[in-house]
């Protein structure tokens, strides 16, 4: 690709971060906090191997800027300045190339005993060479990750800017690595990285993401000196053991320690293991209840937005017969399809929960009866998924993970991603929104505005339109064209309904920004419902957009206000209000939309869909039936 293998010279200017450097190999920030070895985060050891032109030292540069930037002391090596300087008097025989080697991990082992985070980018063709490199710093108990930047030689052929692999080939150059040297791939490499049809921005974000998992690199940004700073969640966290320790693992869930988990559960368990709720680590520990309970965020280094919680209860009896346990296997209906690492358990108080996740406590509302339902005690801990999450139901195809995601966005070439909530079918109103929106993007300079369209599939109260309902209705209304097609992405958001109203919009929008979306349409009453008591609204149907624009951690997620639309017997379509002449609109609510659906009536042409209503009419028929 093009931007691998550039030549020019790079400028070592590091810019101005809140970090400095004190005497005793401790680093610390401006204002004495300690940030090196011994708190923070600690210095390390990256180390890029592979053939020349294989995009080294172009992810080293990317890495350092993307660590610099969030205030993470980092320093790319390479042999631009190791040969100009320290080993110039080196050249390129099996011997000098040991001893080069030997060098450049003296000197990383250095920056990374004082805090920084060293980046090597050589060729180093020789295992014993690394190995050597990486004793050192095992040395003396500093982390060292072995990157595998694997790119096949005609690539690297096609990169070669400085036209060695020419000169190797015509002879001009003797024992060159891949040529007529050798080079001995690694064996067990951290993290293999191919880039020859990946992005430089993809490649760092799997180096970071070995970083984040071993604790030298927080999940959140860092703070600057008297700056709250937020997540910009531009790192999935999937939560899933590694395909080549699956089976593994599986063998040891038959002497693990076990509990049977519901299928409400296992929703949330897919949630986590396919990264919706990055940078959570498995089901809430009690120091991320309580912080996602009182404050609606998570605080680590910075601010990200959590304000629902995600927990795993359980009975007395299951947590008696389990404690005091290294590791917990999660079944569902028998089948091992997780494990909790040092699970740690508190107290369930289901009252209080509800009142400030619901701001009620009735039992009429289905989510509070299911969690007084559920267990007296939550378990929390490191989660890992077993495997990915099927639901066999003929739609996995649409639960598509953040990462996945991410990739059609950019397959796509999308500028910008606009996301739209639903849990209810779409009718012309709801596509004229996000019309609206797609042409404001445009205007505003966007080329290619794409829309995920992203009903929920988790679990949702019984009187709402079921799943593969809705998806058939969605589908109609891009197979005629209300949406298009080409600029639509349909995928199901696997997260269960809560319906708490502005306090779980804020999920929502938060989710959505795992996968990519800069843009989140928010509409009326978003995640509410009528009180079950009283028949009244619970929540204030405005409060939902003007909470999301206010929320901690969500600035970088632009909302998109909710403009009301209405059938206009004027023009026979749905329009945006237009109070000044409000007589000439009509209003169809959900209870009279499903009145005529039931009774197989038309509504007023131009409301819906003539394919997406009859979806909704055999639907509701079928429940007479």
């Amino acid at each position: 690709m093009a931007e691998y293998g550039n030549d020019q010279k790079k400028m070592k200017t590091v810019k101005a971060t809140n970090v400095t450097f004190q005497s005793g190999h401790v680093t610390r920030n401006k204002r004495g906090q300690v940030m090196g070895k011994r708190g923070g985060f600690r210095g390390c050891t990256v180390w890029f191997t592979g053939l020349s032109g294989a995009g080294k030292t172009t992810l080293s540069f990317a890495l350092e800027e993307y660590l610099v930037g969030r205030g993470i002391p980092a320093y790319g090596l390479d042999g631009d300045n190791m040969r100009t300087g320290l080993n110039k008097n080196l050249g390129f025989s099996d011997d000098d190339r040991e001893e080069n080697i030997r060098r450049v991990a003296e000197v990383a082992k250095l920056f990374a005993d004082s805090g920084v985070v060293s980046l090597c980018s050589f060729v180093s063709p020789f295992a014993k060479d690394r190995q050597v490199a990486r004793e050192l710093h095992q040395a003396v108990g500093l982390p060292f990750f072995e990157v595998f930047v694997d790119t096949p030689l005609e690539v690297c052929e096609q990169r070669d800017v400085k036209g060695l692999y020419k000169k190797a080939r015509a002879g001009l150059i003797k024992g060159f690595t891949g040529i007529d040297g050798r080079y001995e791939k690694p064996e067990n490499p951290t993290i293999t990285v191919k880039t020859a049809n990946s992005a430089v921005g993809d490649c760092v974000q799997q180096v970071v993401s070995v970083l984040q998992e071993h604790g030298i690199v927080p999940y959140c940004l860092v703070r600057e000196p008297g700056i709250v700073s937020y997540a910009t969640l531009d790192q999935v966290r999937e939560l899933a053991v590694p395909e080549n320790e699956v089976a593994a693992v599986l063998a040891r869930t038959k002497d693990m320690p076990s509990v049977e988990i519901s299928e409400l559960d296992l929703q949330w368990l897919q949630v986590l293991s396919e990264g919706w709720a990055t940078p959570l680590s498995g089901f809430m520990t009690e120091k991320e209840y309580l912080q996602c309970q009182h404050f609606g965020a998570l605080y680590d280094d910075g601010v990200v937005n959590q304000s629902i919680p995600i927990v795993l209860p359980v009975s007395s009896a299951d947590k008696e017969r389990v404690a005091g346990c290294e590791e917990l296997c999660l079944r569902y209906q028998g089948r091992p399809v997780g494990i909790i690492k040092h699970p740690e358990f508190y107290n369930h108080n289901k009252e209080e929960r509800c009142a400030r996740q619901f701001g009620t406590i009735t039992l009429n509302h289905p989510y509070i009866k299911m969690i007084y339902e559920s267990g007296d005690w939550l378990c929390g801990g490191p989660t890992l998924g077993l495997e990915r999450i099927r639901w066999n139901d003929g739609l996995d195809q649409y639960r598509l993970t953040p990462v996945e995601l991410r990739a059609k966005f950019r397959e796509m070439g999308a500028d910008a991603v606009f996301a739209f909530q639903l849990r209810n079918p779409v009718h012309n109103g709801h596509a004229l929104l996000m019309q609206n929106t797609r042409e404001r993007l445009i205007s505003e300079g966007h080329k290619k505005p794409v829309l995920l369209l992203h009903p929920l599939g988790g679990w949702t109260k019984d009187d709402d339109v079921p799943l593969d309902t809705r998806m058939k209705q969605h589908h109609a209304v891009l197979e005629e064209g209300i949406l298009d097609p080409e600029t639509t992405v349909l995928a199901i958001f696997p997260s269960p309904m809560m319906y708490a109203g502005p306090t779980e919009v804020q999920w929502h929008a938060k989710a959505r920004m795992s996968a990519g979306a800069n843009f989140y349409i928010v509409g009326r009453d978003p995640a509410g419902m009528p009180n079950p008591d009283t028949g009244k609204d619970l929540y204030d149907p405005t409060h939902g957009r003007r909470v999301l624009a206010m929320a901690p951690g969500l600035a970088q997620l632009e909302i998109v206000p909710f403009q009301v639309a209405a059938y206009d017997k004027t023009v026979n379509k749905m329009a945006l209000f237009d109070p000044s002449r409000k007589d000439d609109f009509l209003f169809i609510s959900g209870t009279k939309m499903r009145s005529l659906a039931r009774s197989g009536e038309d509504p007023p042409e131009g409301f819906m869909g003539k394919k997406a209503w009859q979806v909704l009419c055999s639907y509701y028929q079928s429940l007479k039936q």
